[in-house]
């Protein structure tokens, strides 16, 4: 049950925002206004007494400002005998798809129902996306960390963003996101003037004797060198960050780390405005990472952030492909030279002033010691999502003067994607739907469709199966062929990447559209061609295994279609949707699930990181098969 005394949105307040429109309730009266009076009174009807009451006038000039909007469209007169006139909207739909904030602050959570594109790019800044309902319901949370990654310089912007959304005043909860911004701000990590090694300095002797010095040992912590500073073990930084993270309190890196080299490198295209303010918020801060849509062009930005730092630079990537196309981007958009660049991971070992290395290669002990030895300007850290696992972490504790991580999907299925804030730099860029709205990246349609079972044989098989084999059985249910062959019929000119998790599927569906399919099995040289052919208009359509999700240069796309994989992660759906974002036209993403499997559940959970970052996504059954579910 709801305690009345937690949940904030119909009570009196000093909002700006209510004195206004109270104030010019004295005038005319409009027809939100009236919406706004009826949901006060969540009646149907409502007297021009009531109206009066809710929007502060008088009732004579309520009466008269009603009987002009009858006159109209909007509110509809009725008279009652024996009871006063009531007043109604004349258009119930449009009361029911306003939107509502609902504000819980001892539980700091908020309820959104039909949520503008607004309010959910806004609240993506400070708050985390935990469930969504069919009706367009939205469940946020507010935790300590999405306080600390707010991306602001002042906590009086962000306080702005908050009361942008909220619908009142909430001193509860602005007090306690302002107790967060402080505690984000106690510890910083900063280069002794002198002698050049690294100091922990606390915001006071409580912290640092009953926090620091309690939670760091004797091998993170070399000495005391006053009551509110410590001498740092230079190998034990990354670590310190990550104990005093989990502890609750985030550190500033403020480290005078060495710069290398200088490097003399110039980017040949212009940055767009908004990668132009990454690369100054990022030379600024000195580490961050840069957390766009797909499509905004960050590997740009990152060439970008090369030519600002001017000094040498270590690239580090997933895989060999990657490499290899951040090789080809370097020498097509900057003044490097080919002897400026170097490839370093188990097909060549070459280091140059820009190196390009593998995050796995990197942390090995044997290449460990050759990184080390350089003085890097500037570590940049793409697909930056996979530094928490434990195999690439190592490499995150190569440190820079500057450390710049890039991903349009920083979220993780352990929950781990605070330590990518903590091991490379806060987050830059996240507002995404500031982009979409000047048009740099086209905001894709994402529906996911329901589809039925075509043969009652499968909904058998399905019931008497468990486990992986369960979920394999749902996502190659054959009626999603028809339903893929029935969108394409819809959208027959758009350029189509079909996705899919399991390799016996994605063959079956490159045989019944016959169109290729590709997939990790595929050579190399035959995936390239075929990549090449998609992207030059001269075939239309592609099965992809989940080789595309990332670590490949696949083409955009106009139309993506969903057949299968929803049982992986929310990045992978992001990954995915992204293929759509493009500069101009319609863009669209289809998410198939079987109905009455999980796939329902999956599917939804999977487009979740989407809809937080202000993407709407909608729901239907699927049209192709006639739906069959008793």
């Amino acid at each position: 049950m709801t305690d009345p005394e937690d949940c904030v949105g119909d009570t009196e307040s000093d909002d700006p925002k209510t004195d206004d429109r109270t104030s010019e309730s004295a005038g005319s009266l409009d027809v939100e206004a009236f919406h706004d009076a009826v949901e006060q009174f969540e009646r149907p009807v409502v007297t021009a007494e009531e109206v009066a009451r809710a929007l502060d006038r008088s009732q004579a000039e309520t009466d008269d400002a009603l009987s002009g909007l009858a006159e109209g469209v909007g509110v509809e007169r009725l008279d009652v005998s024996n009871d006063p006139v009531v007043w109604y909207p004349t258009d119930w739909g449009k009361l029911a798809d306003r939107e509502r904030v609902v504000v819980f602050p001892k539980r700091r959570e908020l309820v959104v129902d039909q949520p503008s594109q607004f309010t959910r790019a806004q609240l993506s800044q400070f708050a985390h996306l935990v469930d969504t309902t069919r009706d367009g319901g939205y469940m946020y949370e507010i935790r300590q960390e999405d306080v600390w990654a707010a991306p602001f310089d002042d906590f009086g912007d962000l306080l702005g963003t908050v009361r942008d959304v909220l619908p009142d005043r909430s001193p509860h909860l602005e007090e306690w996101i302002e107790s967060q911004w402080k505690r984000a701000r106690q510890f910083v990590l900063r280069t002794d003037e002198e002698d050049g090694y690294v100091v922990l300095e606390a915001a006071s002797e409580d912290l640092m004797g009953n926090v620091a010095r309690q939670k760091l040992d004797d091998g993170q912590l070399r000495a005391p060198l006053s009551d509110t500073e410590s001498w740092v073990a230079a190998e034990s930084v990354a670590e310190v960050k990550r104990i005093l993270y989990e502890a609750g309190y985030p550190v500033r890196d403020e480290r005078d780390l060495e710069t290398g080299e200088e490097l003399d490198v110039s980017l040949s295209l212009q940055l767009r405005d908004y990668q132009q303010e990454w690369v100054n918020q990022f030379v600024q801060t000195k580490s961050g990472v840069l957390v766009g849509p797909p499509g905004s062009g960050k590997t740009v930005a990152g060439m970008g952030a090369i030519e600002a730092v001017g000094g040498e630079t270590l690239i580090l990537v997933p895989g060999r492909e990657l490499a290899s196309q951040w090789h080809d981007e370097l020498l097509a958009h900057t003044t490097l030279s080919p002897d400026q660049i170097g490839e370093y991971h188990g097909g060549t070992k070459d280091v140059r002033p820009v190196t390009i290395a593998t995050y796995q290669t990197a942390g090995m002990d044997r290449h460990r010691q050759l990184f080390d030895q350089r003085e890097w300007g500037l570590i940049v850290y793409d697909e930056v999502h996979h530094v928490p696992s434990r195999v690439f972490r190592r490499s995150a504790e190569l440190q820079s003067k500057h450390r710049l991580g890039l991903s349009a999907t920083p979220v993780r299925e352990d929950d781990k994607e605070e330590e990518i804030f903590t091991l490379i730099g806060p987050p830059i860029g996240t507002d995404w739907d500031a982009l979409f709205e000047a048009g740099y990246v086209q905001e894709p349609e994402v529906q996911i469709r329901y589809v039925p079972w075509d043969d009652e044989t499968y909904r058998h098989e399905y019931g008497t199966a468990d486990g992986h084999e369960k979920r394999q059985i749902a996502a190659s249910n054959p009626a999603k062929v028809e339903e893929i062959r029935h969108l394409r019929a819809k959208h027959p000119h758009a350029k189509t990447l079909i996705f899919v998790e399991y390799l016996d599927q994605g063959d079956e569906l490159a045989e019944a559209l016959n169109v290729p399919f590709i997939s990790g099995e595929m050579r190399h040289a035959r995936r390239q061609h075929l990549l090449q052919e998609f992207k030059s208009g001269e075939r239309d359509t592609l099965v992809v295994s989940r080789v595309g999700d990332e670590g490949i240069d696949l083409p955009d796309a106009e139309l993506a279609i969903v057949a299968s994989g929803l049982g992986g992660s929310r990045r992978q759906g992001a990954q995915r949707a992204g293929r759509t974002m493009r500069p101009t036209g319609n863009a669209r993403l289809y998410v198939l699930a079987t109905r009455g499997t999980t796939e329902e559940d999956f599917a939804r959970r999977r487009m979740q990181h989407l809809s937080a970052k202000g993407v709407r996504v909608t729901e239907q059954s699927a049209e192709a098969v006639e739906d069959r579910t008793p």
